[in-house]
């Protein structure tokens, strides 16, 4: 069994363990004081009962316990005892048993333990589950009370049942308790099963969903679920990793599929024409001419090979924000520059105002960004025309747009400059020093200040706006 299978089994059984754990300890402590208040209930009712009933005795033979008449004691015990469900025990102030109304003790010289008597007259009057000394032999439940005649306490009455009987009440109240219990608990367990299922069921597809995209089948995703809202939420960042990752893939593929593409062009002109000088394909007095075309494909593999690598250093470098005067960078880019835009014949309107402006960012990278905009502005600019390089400032933004003049971009082209490797059919055939990377590392950096850059191509004229956030 797979490690993600055993996860999900073990989420559900902690699952279902904990939900049936919390039901039965419930119910146990439930039952606990239930058993306890419902005897206690029973057994004070009961008393209670039972007291009222050996009360009436008591006040019906006081007179003959007074007189020592027993038979007439008998007849009244004996009438007692026939229209309730206790026998009595009629006691002198010894605890001697004068007389009882429960036939299997007849004939028997009974005596009630010491300290019984006592106990009754002081007011202890019950006693659960006693066999009252050695009068009988399983255990009953009395209660006892005084015989008062003429305000002298001459003896006491003792109200005795089976302790069974007792608890005969006390039973069915268990047993409707327990019916109840079961019926909670199978309820807790159907339920608690269930939604433990529930809860795993997505987990077992996103398991499913992950092996797959670890064989590269980037297709998948997980079904919507409305219930319960964390479940859906997972889901929905499930898909949206999931959507990032073939994206992430794509672009992966169109990348090697790029550099394999300009890689092998350089190498292609390289590899052909030294092996036609090698093999005297080329004449003798040519060979100079293709050595220097060897030299050229060399150096654009060579810069090709450095793009790459500024990018990556790029997307791993730790930004150092820090305020400085974009007007200065501006300047040192003019200066940097000056020779490519008087070999083509450009003239510069250099809208750079005399003070600073101050921003807040990489003074390197922002450097970086303007030297590309403007080396490309250069490259593309009609011979003779004029590159316009200037800022300004609006809503705590510095604006800084490099201008040229020449060939109108198409418009479904505009998206497609900042990707790698992008260059339009012109550059490819007149631009053969370009790498088409130069705008990609431009965006790059512009991403990681989280700023923005617009592009407009109108008649002939195009502009390139970048944002950087005022210090």
């Amino acid at each position: 069994m797979s490690e993600q299978k055993r996860r999900v089994r073990t989420i559900y059984r902690q699952n279902f363990l904990l939900t049936t754990g919390v039901v039965l300890l419930t119910l146990v402590l439930l039952g606990l004081a239930f058993f306890a208040l419902s005897y206690s209930y029973t057994r004070s009712a009961r008393a209670a009962d039972m007291r009222a009933k050996a009360g009436v005795v008591s006040r019906m033979v006081s007179s003959y316990v007074m007189n020592g008449s027993l038979s007439g004691m008998r007849e009244l015990a004996t009438f007692a005892a026939s229209v309730t469900e206790e026998d009595f025990l009629i006691c002198n102030l010894q605890g001697s048993v004068l007389l009882t109304s429960d036939a299997a003790l007849e004939g028997r010289v009974l005596t009630l333990p010491e300290g019984m008597t006592g106990a009754i007259l002081a007011g202890n009057d019950s006693f659960d589950r006693t066999t009252l000394g050695d009068v009988y032999e399983d255990r009953h439940f009395a209660v006892g009370v005084p015989i008062e005649s003429m305000g002298q306490t001459v003896g006491v009455v003792l109200a005795v049942t089976e302790a069974r009987e007792l608890t005969a009440m006390w039973r069915g109240f268990v047993g409707v308790f327990f019916m109840t219990a079961v019926t909670t608990l199978l309820v807790a367990f159907v339920m608690s099963a269930w939604i433990s299922m529930r809860q795993s069921r997505p987990i077992r597809e996103m398991a499913e969903a992950t092996r797959r995209f670890a064989d590269g089948n980037f297709d998948v995703r997980m079904r919507g679920y409305d219930d319960p809202l964390e479940i859906a939420e997972l889901a929905a960042s499930f898909n949206n990793m999931a959507d990032s990752l073939q994206e992430t893939e794509r672009q992966r593929r169109e990348f090697i599929a790029n550099v394999s593409h300009e890689l092998k062009t350089p190498m292609t002109s390289i590899a052909g024409y030294t092996d036609g000088i090698l093999d005297g394909t080329i004449p003798p007095e040519q060979e100079r001419q293709y050595l220097r075309i060897i030299s050229d494909e060399a150096r654009r593999l060579s810069r090709l090979v450095r793009r790459m690598l500024d990018i990556s250093r790029l997307q791993s470098r730790e930004l150092r924000k820090a305020p400085f005067d974009v007007c200065e960078s501006m300047r040192r880019v003019l200066i940097s520059m000056e020779k490519k835009i008087t070999d083509r014949g450009l003239d510069v309107h250099a809208d750079i105002p005399d003070g600073s402006v101050t921003v807040l960012g990489d003074n390197d990278l922002i450097t970086q960004v303007i030297y590309n905009l403007l080396e490309n502005a250069a490259k593309f600019a009609r011979a003779g025309s004029t590159l316009y390089l200037g800022v300004a400032t609006a809503n705590g933004k510095a604006l800084v747009s490099v201008r040229n003049e020449g060939d109108t971009i198409p418009a479904d082209e505009i998206p497609l400059l900042f990707e790698r490797f992008h260059k339009s059919d012109k550059s490819r055939s007149e631009d053969r020093d370009g790498v088409g990377l130069g705008l990609y590392v431009v965006r790059t950096i512009l991403d990681q200040h989280k700023e923005q850059i617009a592009v407009t191509s109108e008649d002939g004229v195009t502009t390139f706006t970048f944002t950087v956030s005022l210090a």
